[in-house]
């Protein structure tokens, strides 16, 4: 892959974290609300994601479903610029000259576990003030009150140093890296399978009827990919938001200490707390990330098995 086409991967997965964002952030909002509440005692405060949503909407209007998103832009789209870039770039390095339109879990693995590493940089202090922003309210008293994203990642500076803005650095490397091993093997292989029974040789398709497909492909292979992602990785996730959100700056950082806490106050449920929001916004947010990075990269000009 040359400069310029690298460049070109970078520009789509940005284009790609965008639209995750608009796609997905109300479903992550309430998502991190269950987790950060609903983990602390054998008393629900959320009944259920439907609940939830309806006591955002009540307190806080529609604006309050977006809460943290503009750090949430900021951070998804640079680090979804890095993660498929990253990706593109170390899947080419290591297939080197035998390029091949068969998925190989030796070339996947490596390079989304790569590029997932490398993100969590990037993400972890973007998540922890998306996070922070997310759990306070009129509903969540105990939290410290920020008037915005930015102010929120000063007095966080201010009160713990640099060391505080990245808390839950470890936990989320973790989850970046196993989570996008299974997302990019799992959309790898549905895409060549579609790819091989729907867009077969002897198949004759007009421009339009094959950009359809490919799009419902991505769709479908995209959407399958979050879906696996999240199945994966939610009881890390769970742990992440407890440390990022922890009033108490002196919480365990350590992601299996903080679910073995979960799980002797509330049981299993409590390490998958966010599930059913978490489930359904990874179908349709993963879907248009990839339908946005597969379209935009062809737009572009770059050539892709």
């Amino acid at each position: 892959m040359d400069a310029g086409d690298a460049a070109k991967e970078y520009a789509a997965g940005f284009a790609a974290g965008v639209a995750t964002v608009i796609t997905g952030h109300p479903f992550d909002t309430v998502k991190v609300k269950l987790q950060a509440h609903n983990t602390k005692t054998q008393v629900k405060e959320y009944k259920n994601a439907l609940h939830c949503t309806s006591r955002i909407l009540i307190n806080e209007g529609v604006r309050g479903l977006y809460r943290g998103a503009s750090s949430s832009f900021i951070g998804m789209a640079f680090e979804s610029s890095l993660l498929f870039g990253i990706y593109s770039q170390t899947k080419q390095l290591l297939q080197g000259e035998a390029q091949s339109s068969t998925p190989h879990l030796q070339v996947i693995i490596p390079s989304a576990a790569f590029g997932g590493t490398i993100i969590s940089f990037v993400l972890c202090p973007a998540e922890l003030v998306k996070c922070r922003m997310q759990v306070q309210g009129k509903d969540a008293a105990t939290y410290v009150k920020y008037s915005g994203p930015l102010d929120c990642a000063i007095k966080t500076m201010e009160s713990e140093g640099v060391r505080g803005i990245f808390r839950g650095g470890l936990t989320t490397l973790l989850r970046e890296s196993i989570g996008n091993a299974v997302f990019f093997s799992t959309y790898e292989f549905s895409r060549y399978y579609m790819n091989k029974r729907l867009n077969s040789p002897s198949s004759t398709h007009s421009y339009w009827s094959k950009l359809l497909t490919d799009v419902g492909i991505g769709i479908i292979s995209g959407g399958l990919g979050g879906i696996a992602f999240w199945s994966a990785v939610l009881p890390l996730d769970v742990a992440k938001t407890i440390i990022q959100t922890a009033p108490d700056i002196n919480t365990s950082r350590n992601p299996f200490c903080m679910l073995n806490s979960v799980y002797s106050r509330v049981g299993l449920r409590g390490c998958y707390a966010g599930l059913g929001p978490t489930l359904v916004r990874a179908f349709p947010a993963n879907a248009a990330a990839i339908v946005t990075w597969e379209l935009t990269a062809k737009l572009l000009g770059v050539k892709r098995l």
